[in-house]
Order: C-alpha cells, then sequence, then structure tokens
C-alpha cells in the first residue's frame, strides 16, 4: 500500500521527476568526462599545478560503473518519494543534493574558464527541476522538516555519495597502469590504480 499521506496534490513528475532530470543530467556525463578529462588535463595543470591531476583522470569503464551505481540511489530515492507523497526524508536530502550540485557545476565551469562535464544541463535541466519540485512540496503542504535541515542534510550526503560510487567503481574497474607491468618471472604484486575523485 502508497504511504501516500492522503496527498495526491503531489504528482509523479515530482517525485519521479528526480530521475528523469538525473538521467537526462548524467547522460552528458557519461557522454564527455571521460574525453574531457584526458584533453583539458594539460590547461588544467598549468593553471592549477597543486592538484594531483593524474589521480582524477577515469576511464570511460569507471565513469560508466559509476554513473551506473549513482542511479541507483537516484531511482531509491525517486521511488521512495512517489512512495510517500514527497515525504520521505531521503527523497528531499537527494533533491536538495541534486540542486545543489548543479550549482557546482557552474562554479567548476567558471574556475577551468570553459566547460565542463555537466554543465550544460545544470542550469536548464537541474536547478530548475530542483527548484520547482521543492515548492512543489511545500506549495502541496508536505513537511519538510525545514528548508535549513534537510538543505544541510544534502550537502553533507552529497561526498558521502559521490565517495561511495567512486571508490566502488574503482574497486570494479580498476586495471593494471603499464608501468606496474611485470616480467616473467617477477612475483611482486601489481599495483593498483589511484582512486578516482569526479563529481556526477
Amino acid at each position: 500500500m502508497a504511504e501516500n499521506g492522503g496527498n495526491p496534490a503531489v504528482p509523479a513528475a515530482v517525485t519521479w521527476g528526480l530521475l528523469a532530470a538525473w538521467a537526462v543530467h548524467d547522460a552528458e556525463e557519461l557522454a564527455t568526462m571521460a574525453g574531457w578529462l584526458r584533453s583539458a588535463r594539460p590547461g588544467l595543470e598549468e593553471r592549477f599545478p597543486g592538484v594531483p591531476w593524474e589521480r582524477l583522470e577515469m576511464s570511460q569503464a569507471h565513469v560508466t560503473v559509476a554513473i551506473g551505481l549513482m542511479g541507483g540511489i537516484v531511482a531509491g530515492a525517486a521511488a521512495r518519494g512517489a512512495a510517500t507523497g514527497g515525504r520521505s526524508p531521503l527523497f528531499q536530502t537527494v533533491l536538495v543534493g541534486f540542486g545543489a550540485h548543479g550549482a557546482v557545476h557552474l562554479a567548476q565551469s567558471a574556475l577551468a574558464r570553459g566547460y565542463t562535464p555537466g554543465v550544460v544541463t545544470a542550469p536548464v535541466v537541474v536547478i530548475p527541476y530542483a527548484v520547482w519540485a521543492w515548492r512543489r512540496l511545500r506549495a502541496a503542504g508536505v513537511p519538510t522538516g525545514g528548508t535549513g535541515r534537510v538543505g544541510a542534510a544534502g550537502f553533507a550526503a552529497l561526498p558521502l555519495a559521490l565517495g561511495a560510487v567512486h571508490g566502488l567503481a574503482h574497486l570494479l574497474t580498476r586495471t593494471r597502469h603499464p608501468e606496474a607491468r611485470v616480467h616473467k618471472g617477477d612475483r611482486r604484486p601489481l599495483r593498483r590504480g589511484p582512486l578516482r575523485w569526479r563529481l556526477l
């Protein structure tokens, strides 16, 4: 039985819209992230020499797995939102975090002085959807537990979720580095690639 609390005023576009908006946004990242990191790295190394850019480069396999894992989190949050008429703390937290990370994309692009993966859909899909959905929840009288508290939870959950999906993606897709290949008869353990971190 759906736990909608007798609140039919919250349409599916609000709750399942989270998954739809995420899919559009991350389709852009899926198509551009790995290639952009490779091509932009020389310029970024010159402008920001203190950043370990070699640790931020990701394979297409890593990007694909990480995005898929994040999709599972977003789908679960959207499902809980639909089942509870938008009342789910998980849905509300992910909604706020999703909208906030759209602003992060804009800041990243400003720092890079150009395109960064996700910056096209951030201002036209991510942020408008998040603002609209939150307003619809408030207009429907859905308890939000305080905008500030939910917002803080969203900001706190975002890096944790990103760290988890990238860490697991690294474990699932890690490959040998060329310099780590051993000669025949060499029994030393292989070195593994560094952990890649990138905002999805």
